[in-house]
């Protein structure tokens, strides 16, 4: 695979995550949002188990317990990320959806900074200042008009950060991704099915009017989507990868706007622009840095 065909897989991944914000939205005309994660990532666990196996066969080391415990802490934060995120789309629309849990990007470093007392890129600040700027602006002037599912959907971002965060740590130590997404995957799907168990109602005929959703989230965007993201960033670079990746938020807003009708002010639409900025700032600026001084 050359550099071209790996750019246009990631691209091909965005895509399948923005459609991914359509479907999430719209299954809720049918389902609540608990029974959808649920469901969801019940789904994706079965996907993702065939490829749990052949890893296992190649991977002599054993887990221990601690292994097991960071696995389950890596469930947790994306349980906490899928529930703020679609509870969110109750009440905030998929564009607005789509760039900010974009935010994630910006926030990783800053947990890195918090919590395991690592001094960040100087751009992560100046990053930060504009992806708050971007909320502002994406308000409309006024962080009084921002809804409930939009904040619900910055705390989302701040899972997803902690979800990355984790995940890159098990990763570093046990080198089983596929064990990790499985783990996190069935922590979800449980985590959220017993939620809806008590506080939400369910039929045949609910499941039956979002399957398309909840297939579709659950083998392509929890499976298929992954799988393309690791097979693209093994033939490009970095930068280009995030590049591609980012614009994840742009096919959010374009498909939310084509299927769903949605539309925004000017200001709205320089609050996402500003946000973007700051995502690919956060992504590219340290790559760029380091070539530079490698080469000198």
């Amino acid at each position: 695979m050359n550099r071209i065909q790996a750019n246009l897989v990631l691209l091909l991944a965005a895509a399948i995550w923005g459609g991914g914000f359509v479907a999430q939205s719209t299954a809720m005309k049918a389902i609540g949002p608990f029974w959808f994660i649920g469901l969801r990532f019940a789904v994706a666990t079965i996907v993702v188990l065939p490829f749990v196996l052949m890893e296992n066969r190649k991977t002599k080391k054993p887990l221990t317990r601690r292994n097991w415990i960071s696995f389950f802490l890596t469930g947790i934060a994306l349980f906490g990320g899928a529930a703020t995120q679609q509870i969110g789309l109750l009440t905030t629309t998929v564009t607005n959806s789509s760039f900010i849990t974009g935010l994630y990007v910006v926030f990783v470093p800053l947990i890195a900074v918090v919590f395991l007392r690592r001094t960040p890129h100087w751009i992560i600040w100046p990053a930060a200042i504009m992806a708050l700027g971007g909320i502002y602006l994406l308000s409309g002037g006024s962080f009084s008009r921002l809804t409930v599912g939009d904040f619900l959907t910055v705390v989302c971002a701040l899972f997803w950060a902690a979800q990355i965060t984790l995940a890159g740590s098990c990763v570093n130590e046990t080198g089983r991704p596929l064990a990790i997404s499985a783990m996190q995957f069935a922590v979800t799907a449980l985590a959220a099915l017993a939620v809806a168990v008590v506080a939400e109602p369910i039929s045949i005929a609910d499941i039956k009017g979002s399957l398309g959703q909840i297939l579709y989230v659950g083998i392509f965007s929890s499976g298929l989507a992954f799988a393309l993201q690791v097979i693209g960033q093994r033939y490009t670079s970095a930068p280009q990868a995030a590049i591609f990746l980012s614009s994840e938020a742009l096919f959010g807003a374009s498909l939310g706007s084509l299927l769903l009708g949605e539309t925004m002010g000017a200001l709205g639409y320089a609050g996402c622009a500003l946000m973007f900025i700051a995502m690919l700032a956060v992504e590219l600026v340290p790559e760029f840095v380091r070539r530079r001084s490698v080469a000198a």
